[in-house]
């Protein structure tokens, strides 16, 4: 498969700047690289199944007129640069199924605001992305659009919700994907995918709708690098009238400012959370990770088992059901076209009560409380971002993991607290394990330090050689994933 893709391959993991610059010195044009990243997706998306629709006329003429706003002198931040959007939100004149045959048909008549600021801005839409169905699982599968596979090994889970963003950033298909994180559905693809995800404060990029999810689902981006998400951060963030809990102020200048040493910072290294099975082979090469923040680049490292992770399974599994559970009217006409573990998750989360849940939320608020307190006394949180390399995709968990109905959640404990706090979250790539399957490092900050985690994270690609890694796109067959 590598050598069908091999002509295209520099221009599809060119990054955002590299565009830009050599835009304007004009030895590329946007016609050119959208024309190439295409001939890309042709030849490899029917083995990946990354997009659920493409766009490539619409793409092309929106190449076009940057190439004429270039020639002119008027480019904008991001002229000409490829950019995909979440099957998920909203792009005018395009269906937004959410990849489930509950909601067939539903043609947006206008781009969602983050969307329609990534246009304004000169991105050029590809197309969108696949996802699991309605954003519920970490899997990379769903009844609309099939299985989207990892392209580290066909046949092996992609992470998800945002599956096909982290899919199409690994494999080349231009630099900037739009991905969102209710439950780790930016950062895990980014740990699965080799690739890197930033989950921002909670209401630094608006949310429209207002997250039905408890205030715990973000937009952010998905790129091979820190400054592609810098610089697409800023072209996102800042306030918006359709949502009324996103931050007042205006975003940084996120990629002028990515550069800063850690020399001197403090940082937790939580392995487990006090409480997270972790594969073995995860663990070592986290911790491996954790040593070059204390080597390198010169930062204390503290391990600790925080007394609040403990605290995170019985809520975590609680708001999750409860979420799905809202879905319940839908079973008596789509159970049979749903999958069977999201209809699980639904069964059991549809029968709580309205005390329940507000008994839940405030123990859930006295749980925040605790780990915003934590992070005062360091700069920082790293641990690893799941506790699992990609397994075969049509399971819920690995076979040498316990079975449950629709429990994802055992493998990803470390990713859903942040969303619950509202703090900033990134997966960055940290090693590979035996078999060459990609393993993420995550690094939490405090409320609103997005350009803090963006700036540790920035140090920690710098020097490593993870993040520089591609997928050779080998077919693997299913049973090759990893296991202790």
């Amino acid at each position: 498969m590598t050598g069908v893709c091999d002509p295209h391959a520099e221009l599809g993991y060119m990054s955002a700047a590299a565009l830009r610059q050599a835009y304007g010195d004009t030895s590329l044009s946007p016609p050119e690289v959208v024309g190439a990243i295409y001939e890309r997706i042709a030849a490899l998306n029917p083995s990946l199944n990354a997009f659920s629709v493409l766009v490539e006329d619409q793409a092309q003429a929106a190449a076009r007129e940057s190439q004429a706003r270039i020639a002119a002198g008027t480019a904008r931040r991001l002229e000409g640069v490829p950019v995909t959007i979440k099957d998920a939100y909203d792009v005018a004149g395009l269906e937004t199924a959410t990849c489930t045959h509950a909601l067939k048909g539903k043609v947006a008549t206008q781009d969602n605001p983050v969307v329609a600021r990534l246009r304004a801005e000169g991105a050029v839409i590809l197309g969108k992305t696949t996802m699991s169905e309605f954003g519920w699982s970490g899997l990379s599968r769903n009844p609309v659009t099939g299985v989207t596979h990892n392209p580290w090994g066909h046949g092996l889970n992609a992470g998800a919700s945002s599956a096909g963003a982290g899919v199409a950033a690994a494999a080349g298909f231009g630099p900037l994907h739009l991905g969102s994180d209710g439950a780790g559905s930016i950062r895990m693809p980014a740990h699965f995918c080799g690739i890197f995800g930033f989950k921002p404060t909670y209401g630094r990029v608006p949310h429209v709708p207002v997250s039905n999810n408890d205030l715990a689902t973000y937009i952010g981006p998905m790129t091979r690098s820190v400054a592609d998400a810098a610089l697409m951060l800023e072209v996102m963030a800042g306030p918006h009238p359709l949502d009324h809990t996103c931050c007042e102020a205006e975003p940084a200048p996120y990629l002028e400012r990515l550069s800063g040493s850690l020399k001197g910072k403090r940082i937790a290294f939580s392995p487990d959370l006090g409480h997270a099975r972790v594969d073995p082979e995860i663990a070592t090469i986290v911790r491996g990770a954790a040593q070059v923040f204390a080597g390198e680049l010169g930062a204390e490292i503290v391990e600790t088992a925080p007394d609040w992770g403990p605290l995170g399974p019985e809520l975590g599994r609680f708001f999750w059901s409860v979420l799905w559970g809202r879905r319940a009217p839908l079973l008596d006409e789509w159970a049979e076209k749903m999958g069977s573990d999201l209809v699980a998750c639904i069964r059991e989360g549809a029968n709580y009560t309205a005390a329940e849940f507000i008994n839940a939320r405030e123990r859930k608020y006295a749980y925040i409380a605790q780990m915003s307190a934590f992070l005062e006394d360091y700069d920082f949180l790293i641990t690893p971002t799941c506790s699992v390399a990609a397994f075969p995709v049509e399971r819920v968990q690995p076979a040498h993991w316990p079975e449950h109905e629709w429990d994802w959640l055992a493998w990803s404990e470390f990713l859903y607290p942040f969303n619950m706090s509202g703090q900033p979250a990134a997966s960055v790539p940290c090693g590979f394990t035996r078999a060459g399957l990609p393993v993420g490092l995550q690094i939490v900050g405090r409320r609103f330090d997005d350009l803090g985690v963006l700036q540790a994270c920035a140090a920690f690609e710098g020097v490593g050689e993870a993040s520089s890694r591609r997928p050779d796109f080998a077919i693997r067959e299913s049973s090759s994933a990893s296991a202790p």
